[in-house]
């Protein structure tokens, strides 16, 4: 079966610097990926390159069969279809929540007003926030706004999304709110590649850990696996930073949090 993203020998620069090298990494359909690593290792940086927010060097990068480093490439409409959802939610704080939301489906996709309204309507009420359809991001706390963040960006109908660190600014209480949601995607058998620090999270949720260092792939495995038994000096001295990390809960199907 045809891997739906493949990187091969992807290289990025930033001036004389090399970021990513040589990097070869396949995700299949429905998968879901977790990239773990030091920061400024290019995790962030692999998922941006996959939209297009940064330009390639060198190498092939290939989703649903077609090349994106070509220059015909349209990053329109492949952000369409690669959702990506980050750090700070970016919400426009002089629109309301289903403005927000609509804005995307109505302006981009020029989707019919009434069937965008339901499918936001239907996504509100799955992250638990039907209630806030009205609301302005500023009425809202940084976990619910991260999950309207996401809805946004599924309202889209990407058929893959990646999130880059989308915990890192929440208070602790509000991390599980979100987790909790990108849990139920991946339950749903939708294509993630996720890039976190939290670790009891990456091993509930991931079929496959990928752990990078200066810019390479150093090993990736099944997350059980990885978490019990790297294969790398460096992945261990990694994972020992975490002193919890034996007692980390396997992959199931509701999320457990330490």
């Amino acid at each position: 079966m045809s891997a739906l993203i493949e990187f091969q020998g992807f290289n990025k620069y930033f001036g004389d610097q090399q970021v990513l090298k040589g990097i070869d990494l396949s995700v299949q359909s429905g998968e879901v990926v977790v990239i773990l690593g030091p920061s400024g290792c290019g995790k962030s940086t692999l998922l941006r390159c996959l939209n297009g927010l940064e330009v390639a060097h060198s190498g092939s990068l290939r989703f649903a069969g077609k090349e994106l480093l070509d220059k015909a490439t349209d990053w329109r409409q492949v952000r369409q279809d690669v959702g990506m959802v980050f750090q700070s939610y970016h919400l426009f704080p002089h629109m309301s929540v289903l403005d927000n939301i609509l804005l995307g489906p109505l302006k981009v996709q020029k989707r019919e007003p009434r069937e965008a309204r339901t499918q936001a309507e239907k996504l509100l009420e799955r992250v638990g926030l039907s209630d806030k359809r009205d609301a302005y991001p500023r009425q809202l706390s940084g976990g619910q706004q991260q999950r309207i963040a996401i809805v946004r960006s599924l309202c889209m109908n990407p058929q893959v999304m990646l999130f880059d660190e989308v915990t890192a600014a929440l208070d602790p209480e509000m991390v599980k709110e979100v987790l909790e949601v990108i849990q139920g995607l991946a339950r749903d058998g939708m294509t993630l590649l996720i890039v976190t620090h939290e670790m009891a999270f990456a091993r509930a949720v991931a079929d496959r850990v990928v752990f990078m260092e200066a810019g390479r792939i150093l090993e990736q495995n099944t997350p059980e696996a990885f978490f019990t038994n790297p294969q790398t000096a460096r992945a261990q001295q990694f994972l020992e930073k975490f002193s919890f990390v034996s007692t980390l809960p396997k992959r199931t199907k509701e999320l457990e949090l330490l």
